[in-house]
């Protein structure tokens, strides 16, 4: 088996009086996946759900044919981006990027290695002994994508990570991530309220609206209205 394949069985995830439901959803290995909704409509709940981060009420969510539930986190092989980049703030880029290394006993040597690689590959050296609090909103999102991939996972998840970037800032990073999907090698999984997001980067988009996984489909075809419903192509603004 390739690693970094997802498979969504009868999901069904209880938070508060808002409910999550995914009847099946499969994403292939190595491929970039986005999940597009509106503000509340659930996609950053499928996102946390796929990284184990709280108890399924029903159904499962498979990892390489593993049930997220049973794998410790360290066996998950997954990477996280929050959408406001989670940095440690007492710590240094360099010190962020280097903890999750440190957690799993990585020997400092090549700890330090690792670290550095990172830093020159996302060109961040220069913010290495910073802290998050004095750097930009790029730098940042440059250095939480360091802290994630110093790890290899073999899934990235990211939560609307373009969201609070300016627009040249927006392309920049556009680039990168598609650079990261090449070198990296792994399954990208994002999730995004933007339409052109979703359909320039991704290669099929997951709708998911009121809580539900509406629709999935190449993302080439996304504006097509041929087999969608009236929800989902109002809310894609289709006639």
């Amino acid at each position: 088996m390739v690693a970094g394949s997802v498979e969504i069985r009868d999901l069904r995830v209880q938070r508060g009086s808002f409910a999550l439901r995914v009847p099946l959803l499969t994403i292939e290995p190595r491929e970039v996946f986005a999940i597009l909704g509106s503000t509340g409509s659930g996609k950053t709940v499928l996102m946390e759900s796929i990284a184990g981060a709280f108890p399924l009420d029903e159904g499962c969510i498979l990892l390489d044919g593993k049930d997220v539930e049973l794998l410790p986190v360290q066996q998950r092989h997954l990477g996280i981006l929050y959408q406001d980049y989670a940095l440690f703030p007492h710590m240094t880029v360099r010190e962020n990027i280097a903890y999750g290394l440190k957690m799993n006993d990585c020997p400092a040597r090549e700890r330090d290695s690792r670290v550095q690689a990172m830093l020159s590959l996302f060109s961040i050296e220069h913010i290495a002994e910073r802290y998050p609090g004095i750097i930009s909103g790029g730098e940042s999102q440059r250095a939480a994508l360091a802290r994630a991939l110093v790890l290899e996972p073999e899934i990235l998840l990211l939560d609307e990570p373009f969201s609070a970037l300016d627009p040249a800032t927006k392309e920049r990073m556009y680039a990168t991530l598609r650079d990261v999907h090449a070198r990296f090698d792994c399954t990208i999984v994002f999730v995004t309220h933007d339409f052109n997001e979703a359909r320039t980067l991704a290669d099929r988009v997951g709708v998911v609206l009121d809580g539900r996984l509406r629709t999935v489909r190449k993302a080439s075809e996304l504006f097509d209205p041929e087999g969608l419903d009236a929800d989902v192509r109002f809310f894609l603004g289709l006639r």
